[in-house]
């Protein structure tokens, strides 16, 4: 059904893939929002955007039109629908002044370098899968490396180099603070990161077999029959998932740990000199990383697409009798990730509008003093007991 898709040139393929999951990454930004706004009202019992309507809904009402349009019209302003719109046509059509003592080109070029690794790790990250006319199960990905994860690493925590240049580039103490705050914040947390996730690839990779990165090979060890073939990492290590959330947190910049915004002591932080569009990119490239960061986890922790610990992806396609139907096959695949991942982006926000922001003194010592140690711990233990079970 697909062949002429594959016979395309390569280049021209990889081009239509990456522009496909870019504009479906690019407007997850305006719906976060919009459940940000929802969440922080239904946890804090606060009122929400219920007023917002287009002027048009005014002149279209008392003209007597379709009766169901006031109707549809009132229920989307109840639900708050149309401040989406408002805030949208605010970001891109508000004057968007530059201070005249900030160094303009690194201030202009600071928040779109904070696009760059939130649009280009999600090339590594695959999301689905299906069997090929062999019989293979192969992943639904930009690309499958051997390497994915290390260049997740590697291109995600060039991110924080975006706050820092905003920081920097906007001559001002606060904006610096929270550029400092962020690399600060970046080291601390990237090691234990990076020591979470080996004990995992410590289990993948058994003595014997082909040394792989991959986070599509994760996920086929956590499909495999039996009972311990088919748990899912987050039972078997606990610690290096929890480890690994609270890092995600960090690197996210998300509540309790948005020390480089922390408009309690910075004002606004990194962004305090910006406005309108230049604005609004960063927070794209937040929830950006943050949609990125959940689908990582659920790939290294939660099974992936999976649907139920002990229960594979592939079992259930051949239940259902769908395994030789590439395409549902794929996007049912596709939908059990994203239910995944969707929970964890609630999750981030109810964490958010449930806790209380830590002090900067409390970030760092959390990071060097509690989670370092911990993360060190947890992988001479499980590299123990790897050790153990391999040599019985």
């Amino acid at each position: 059904m697909f062949d002429f898709y594959f016979e395309l040139p390569l280049l021209l393929r990889l081009l239509l893939q990456g522009t496909a999951v870019s504009l479906v990454l690019l407007p997850r930004a305006p719906p976060c929002s919009m459940a940000e706004r929802k969440i922080s009202a239904w946890i804090q019992g606060r009122p929400g955007p219920n007023r917002t309507k287009p002027p048009i809904a005014g002149f279209l009402a008392p003209l007597g039109l379709v009766a169901s349009i006031p109707v549809l019209g009132t229920a989307l302003q109840k639900l708050g629908i149309y401040q989406l719109a408002a805030d949208g046509g605010k970001f891109t059509f508000k004057e968007d002044p530059i201070p005249g003592h900030v160094n303009k080109f690194y201030f202009v070029l600071a928040p779109i370098a904070s696009m760059i690794p939130a649009l280009t790790t999600v090339a590594f990250v695959p999301f689905g899968a299906y069997f090929d006319a062999a019989g293979k199960l192969v992943p639904v990905a930009l690309t499958n490396l051997d390497v994915g994860l290390l260049a997740v690493f590697a291109l995600g925590s060039l991110g924080v180099y975006s706050l820092i240049l905003a920081g920097w580039a906007s001559n001002s103490k606060y904006p610096f603070l929270g550029g400092v705050r962020a690399s600060a914040q970046l080291i601390s947390y990237e090691l234990s990161m990076t020591l979470s996730v080996l004990p995992v690839f410590l289990w993948v990779n058994a003595p014997g077999g082909q040394g792989t990165l991959s986070l599509f090979d994760v996920v086929q060890t956590q499909s495999q029959p039996g009972f311990w073939g088919g748990t899912w990492y987050a039972m078997t290590m606990p610690v290096s998932a929890f480890i690994f959330l609270v890092a995600l947190f960090a690197e996210t910049n998300r509540q309790p740990f948005d020390m480089p915004e922390s408009e309690a002591d910075l004002v606004g932080g990194f962004h305090t000199e910006y406005g309108a569009f230049k604005w609004s990119l960063f927070f794209v490239a937040e929830y950006a990383h943050m949609i990125v960061g959940s689908g990582i986890f659920c790939l290294l922790f939660l099974g992936g697409w999976n649907p139920l610990p002990w229960v594979s992806f592939a079992d259930l396609a051949h239940w259902l009798h769908f395994a030789d139907k590439p395409l549902l096959m794929g996007l049912i695949a596709i939908g059990l990730f994203l239910a995944k991942v969707g929970f964890f982006i609630f999750f981030f926000m109810w964490v958010r509008w449930t806790l209380p922001r830590f002090r900067y003194d409390q970030v760092m010592k959390l990071g060097w003093q509690k989670l370092l140690p911990l993360s060190i711990a947890n992988l001479i233990a499980y590299a123990l007991v790897i050790a153990w079970i391999e040599t019985r």
